[in-house]
């Protein structure tokens, strides 16, 4: 599903391979929830804690089939994701992203579910490729300021 979306390079699709491998053999840093027609998976959705970090967690991935995207399937998963890390007490998500002209409909999806562009990498991914960091705070203006 990750190859088919035509987004990502083969290094990516490795990398995304190799997460679920590594939360199926039982480590948390990973986590995953899968989007399904029946019993075809059609969607799902990789995040989890940023290490080093108070409250703040990484959405690593979020891939929906190429034939129904654009059918709510991503929406839901986000929301999905999201209602389960403010359950922990996350406040803060944080998610990557290229700045390539084909990913103008990932980066326009993030920011009509309230993620605010927050920095921008020259370069990051390889010469005209920026990476593009979205924030979106689940406090709702509130982060938490006691840290002591």
């Amino acid at each position: 599903m990750v190859a088919a979306t035509g987004l990502f390079r083969p290094d990516e699709v490795a990398t995304a391979g190799e997460l679920l491998d590594e939360a199926l053999a039982g480590d948390d840093e990973y986590r995953f929830v899968g989007a399904y027609a029946g019993e075809d998976l059609v969607g799902y959705a990789c995040w989890g804690p940023t290490p080093g970090t108070v409250g703040t967690a990484d959405l690593y991935w979020i891939v929906v089939d190429r034939d129904r995207q654009g059918s709510g399937i991503g929406t839901q998963l986000l929301a999905y994701v999201e209602a389960a890390l403010s359950a922990v007490g996350c406040r803060l998500i944080v998610v990557e992203t290229s700045s390539r002209v084909d990913y103008a409909p990932t980066r326009a999806f993030y920011e009509r579910r309230g993620y605010t562009r927050a920095a921008t990498i020259p370069g990051y991914y390889a010469p005209g490729d920026d990476l593009v960091v979205y924030l979106k705070d689940l406090t709702h203006g509130v982060l938490a300021r006691t840290a002591s």
